[in-house]
């Protein structure tokens, strides 16, 4: 029979931590027999890895895959309990534990390409043989400074004016002009985006689908063996909505649509001394056209950021035999 029972971490189920915010718990380690020379501790572990492959000489009569990887480690803390006495009876026994996140982390993300995690791992162990460990995950919402330069938009049909894109194109029909107009300029995770559209229909017939997409676009950033920096861009859907509406002719309509962000969203564009990748959004408006197979896109970013909270001291307390 293993001297140990069994190892424990009690921690909020679900919870989202804010960069720069405490991670307060308990270790609970349970024992079937006396244990001589215990090392008891938990560490918080912060990594990113990212890995891909890339076809080489794919336009030549020979290609190889070439294999592209990045990593970095956001944090790592241990702490280790003190004991008294040098010695644990038989029963069951809590830790309590403090860490203090840096306000300088990224969010917890997970890829096809990657991911950055976050976990408590605690262990027990005796004459530096591990008897029982245990390894739970956290979510980490991070904060950042926004770079706004990083998201204007290249378009050349597209025109920004602060929060708004106005896209207007010419048929035989007439004219269509698709605007969008955002609340604000940044919005935080769990927030709702909200946005007003203007259709301007200057022709004949009446306009009866549109349809908003928010994108995050992810640029990746990593090596090959000999050290060459290569980036892969990658495009996923976060949210849909194709509301009910009819822009009738000549006539100009406005809606106003609601969009809910995740609780948990990587803020936009993140600048950190060991990046591995950049994030940014995008919200794409499509109006369709009962009379062609076009259509008239607006695109607008989208900016997302949280407020760090301030670096409170870290500090920790011993074990508390349960009675």
């Amino acid at each position: 029979m293993s001297v140990v029972k069994s190892i424990e971490i009690v921690v909020p189920e679900d919870k989202v931590y804010l960069a720069g915010s405490n991670v307060d718990g308990q270790v609970v380690l349970s024992l079937n027999n006396t244990l001589i020379n215990p090392v008891v501790k938990v560490e918080l572990v912060g990594r990113g890895y990212l890995q891909w492959n890339e076809d080489v000489g794919a336009d030549k009569d020979y290609s190889r895959d070439v294999v592209c990887n990045n990593k970095a480690d956001y944090i790592n803390k241990t702490k280790t309990f003190k004991i008294e006495g040098n010695w644990l009876d038989s029963g069951t026994h809590t830790f309590d534990f403090h860490f203090t996140l840096s306000t300088r982390l990224p969010s917890t993300f997970t890829s096809r390409i990657g991911y950055v995690s976050y976990f408590l791992q605690a262990s027990c162990s005796s004459r530096e043989l591990i008897l029982a460990k245990k390894k739970k995950y956290l979510l980490v919402q991070g904060t950042s400074s926004i770079r706004k330069d990083r998201l204007q938009s290249k378009d050349p049909f597209v025109v920004e004016v602060d929060k708004v894109v106005v896209y207007h194109c010419c048929f035989q029909q007439g004219r269509v002009v698709l605007r969008i107009s955002l609340v604000k300029n940044i919005f935080c995770p769990s927030e709702n985006v909200t946005f007003t559209t203007e259709i301007d229909n200057q022709t004949g017939k009446s306009i009866k689908r549109v349809a908003f997409t928010l994108y995050s676009n992810v640029l990746y950033m990593g090596f090959t063996a000999r050290s060459e920096p290569r980036t892969l861009e990658d495009r996923n859907v976060l949210l849909r909505l194709e509301p009910r509406m009819e822009a009738m002719p000549f006539e100009v309509t406005r809606i106003t649509n609601i969009m809910a962000l995740p609780s948990l969203l990587p803020v936009s564009c993140v600048s950190l001394a060991n990046e591995i990748m950049e994030i940014r959004y995008e919200l794409v408006g499509t109006l369709y056209l009962p009379w062609s197979m076009s259509s008239v896109v607006a695109r607008v970013p989208v900016l997302i950021g949280t407020i760090p909270t301030a670096d409170p001291e870290e500090s920790g307390s011993g074990a508390h035999p349960n009675p």
